[in-house]
């Protein structure tokens, strides 16, 4: 099915999965000899997370971090449901408003902006935008006088896998200086925003930012400012075996909410998920392009041999984000049946020439041979995004599957929202 010719799409019917899907695609290609890697995304599982997240989190209205996985089936996904967008350039405002999605669904949420990119928020009525020094001040009080600005603060995040406030927020103590030149110049200041840091690990981090950003309101109204807005940023997991669950998050969160903001205060709290709306949802299958059997050293010719495998996806390509998570992968599943009893040490690396190119080490799987397809679950965080066209190898395409049930869902979200 082409999707408004955006992508193509098999629906699947009652009790078909999309690792069903999946497991018989790869072995069409096999009989075919179609051996490039590719990724299957299951657009079912970002509506199920979409519902999951308004149950655990009711007043917190989601902006999909479109940096993290800006692939068109996701974002035609989302807009369907009347997600928001936190986009961080021109070109990412350019792929949300060519869905038709209005302007005021977007946060501009890039506290350090190109020129140009600014102007063409203005252009395009792109109003909500992030800012944590003077300069962007004067540059929206320039170039985008209708902008609506959020202060982006520096808050705790030592306990998330990637901490971002070394880059960005502003500490408390510039806030004042902040709010009053923001006065001075007639921009005005909405609210407040804050990144807690990607994978984050500890819920009370929420907890403590919320009420550094209270203060902040309380300052900005003080001065003047028509606080109305928080933005409480990412940080939310992509799966549950990562350590701490939405659920988990949403308890500490509404509470302090209903501390620092509670319901019936006029302030409306939207936030910036990207990796627990994708992760999930996308499998990569990949083709063994290579093997051999190496020795530890000619010393030690009473240790086991042990396996290098060689796919066509790697560290380069749609493994990139490995580096930024920890630097390990959980170790691939087989599509083709193997005796689960012979497993050896193996080591997994991708196709280009670079000596960084691997993707795991001292995993245990059964012995492959050259044209098995391997599964890479939970792969649709940072992974199209960052991947490269190294040594001439493309990143995976991705094919998207939905059941019918939830294709029709999305039928019916969309004609609501634009009847």
């Amino acid at each position: 099915m082409d999707v408004e010719g955006r992508f193509q799409l098999a629906v699947l019917q009652e009790g078909q999965s999309s690792q069903d899907w999946l497991e018989r695609e790869t072995e069409e290609r096999s009989r075919v000899g179609r051996q490039d890697a590719f990724l299957v995304a299951d657009l079912g599982e970002v509506v199920l997370q979409h519902q999951r997240w308004h149950a655990a989190l009711p007043r917190v209205r989601p902006f999909y971090a479109v940096k993290c996985n800006s692939s068109p089936g996701v974002l035609w996904t989302l807009a369907q449901l009347g997600a928001g967008f936190d986009c961080a350039s021109q070109g990412e405002m350019q792929l949300v408003l060519a869905l038709g999605v209005p302007a005021h669904r977007i946060v501009f949420a890039q506290p350090c902006k190109q020129l140009s990119h600014l102007q063409f928020a203005a252009k395009h009525d792109v109003q909500l935008a992030t800012f944590d020094s003077q300069e962007e001040l004067r540059q929206a009080a320039l170039h985008h006088p209708r902008a609506q600005m959020l202060l982006r603060i520096s808050v705790q995040d030592c306990s998330s896998v990637v901490p971002l406030n070394e880059k960005f927020g502003a500490p408390l103590w510039e806030s004042r200086c902040l709010l009053e030149i923001a006065r001075e110049l007639g921009v005005r200041v909405v609210g407040v925003s804050f990144h807690v840091g990607s994978g984050c690990q500890d819920p009370q981090a929420f907890s403590l930012a919320m009420a550094d950003a209270r203060s902040v309101f309380t300052l900005g109204q003080q001065l003047g400012h028509s606080m109305t807005l928080l933005d409480i940023g990412g940080g939310f997991p992509g799966t549950d075996h990562t350590g701490v669950t939405l659920e988990e998050l949403a308890v500490v969160i509404n509470t302090a909410l209903e501390l620092h903001f509670p319901a019936g205060s006029g302030v409306e709290v939207i936030s910036e998920p990207g990796r627990y709306y994708v992760t999930s949802a996308f499998t990569l299958a990949a083709n063994v392009t290579g093997k051999k059997e190496v020795s530890p050293s000619p010393e030690s010719a009473r240790e086991e041999k042990k396996m290098f495998y060689y796919i066509n996806d790697g560290f380069h390509g749609s493994f990139n984000f490995i580096q930024f998570d920890g630097g390990r992968y959980i170790q691939p599943c087989t599509v083709k049946k193997h005796d689960s009893q012979a497993l050896r040490g193996c080591t997994i690396w991708g196709p280009t020439c670079s000596p960084l190119d691997m993707i795991g080490r001292d995993w245990l799987l059964p012995e492959l041979e050259l044209g098995d397809w391997l599964l890479f679950l939970d792969h649709g965080a940072y992974s199209i995004s960052m991947a490269s066209h190294f040594n001439g190898f493309a990143p995976p395409p991705v094919l998207y599957t939905v059941p019918r049930l939830l294709w029709e869902y999305l039928q019916k979200a969309g004609e609501e929202r634009n009847p």
